[in-house]
């Protein structure tokens, strides 16, 4: 999801600079939402469990794109999938280069190269650049208009919106729950802001023991669509998330998103777009091995703390500082 949020600056700038060309954005049918408000983009969807599944159906997905009048390709995946499908097309093509071994010698253990990689961003222009279509900016999202049912679902909160998504992929780069419990309530206690906890209809639970004590919080989970969720994120004042996809989803509509770090980091280049001042990363005088990895599930032994490292009055710092 993350992935998929991060092309949106680069494809709205595409598409503003180009009016006349269509686009055909092809992904997973879940991602719609991300991209439907981009002008003369129309969503394909790749159906990859069913009837695009494996080569014939990869093979079946190419002939249904070519009969959209397909010209160029822009891979901004590089996987096998996406591989094949450019060899069955056969059509003029530019992929994404991923800097695997840039990343490799930035999570290695011994002889660490720890350098500024270019961010995903970036990389993403660079597919376009090379189908000649250069010059681009990359760009974020217009604020929508609050939909009802957000309409609905906000009534009476009044006061500056903060988002919350206290969850992620992989435990390496998820902050602890009692430390985040303390966010929260410290948070909370201000009495200026309105809190909405982000997660999945399965941590439910979860994020209603993280605010059971506080009065201004609203669990988001399980209660609205994804489309009327990415409408709710559009509206925030300011977004707290690991490195993980809520991050990117309020990053490409500008929302201020501070994000918190554990055994990854912002040099791999997946810092949320325009958001690098808002990191706050663990202590790598304490752990100089990270980042251990790119995703975040790679935990060395004796690293299962790090995030620890990030104090709760930091993170609320932070938060009135930014918000």
């Amino acid at each position: 999801m993350g992935d998929v949020a991060m092309t949106v600056p680069v494809v709205y700038a595409f598409a503003k600079a180009n009016p006349d060309i269509k686009i055909s954005f092809l992904s997973k049918p879940f991602f719609e939402p991300i991209v439907s408000s981009i002008p003369n983009l129309e969503f394909v969807a790749a159906n990859v469990t069913s009837e695009h599944k494996g080569v014939m159906g990869i093979w079946k997905l190419a002939r249904e794109l070519k009969k959209r009048g397909i010209t160029h390709v822009a891979d901004l995946h590089n996987v096998i999938r996406s591989k094949m499908l450019r060899t069955f097309l056969n059509l003029p093509s530019a992929t994404l280069d991923k800097g695997r071994a840039e990343k490799k010698a930035l999570t290695r253990e011994n002889d660490k190269n720890f350098t500024q990689l270019a961010t995903t961003v970036q990389r993403y222009k660079e597919v376009f650049d090379n189908l000649e279509f250069k010059d681009l900016v990359p760009e974020v999202l217009p604020k929508p208009n609050k939909a009802p049912a957000i309409i609905e679902f906000t009534a009476g909160y009044s006061r500056k919106w903060l988002g919350v998504a206290p969850f992620a992929a992989h435990l390496g780069k998820q902050y602890p729950l009692d430390y985040m419990k303390m966010v929260v309530e410290g948070i909370d206690l201000l009495n200026k802001y309105d809190i909405f906890l982000f997660g999945a209809p399965s941590e439910v639970t979860i994020l209603n023991n993280l605010s059971d004590t506080c009065k201004n919080v609203k669990v988001v989970a399980g209660a609205l669509k994804f489309k009327e969720e990415l409408n709710l994120i559009s509206q925030l004042d300011g977004m707290l998330s690991m490195d993980s996809g809520n991050a990117h989803l309020a990053a490409m509509y500008g929302v201020p998103t501070i994000t918190l770090w554990g055994v990854t980091h912002p040099y791999a280049g997946f810092t949320p777009f325009n958001q690098e001042e808002h990191c706050i990363v663990s202590d790598r005088k304490k752990y100089p091995k990270i980042p251990t990895s790119i995703y975040g599930n790679v935990v060395p032994e004796g690293y299962e703390d790090v995030m620890k490292t990030i104090l709760p009055e930091r993170v609320i710092d932070k938060i009135k500082a930014t918000i």
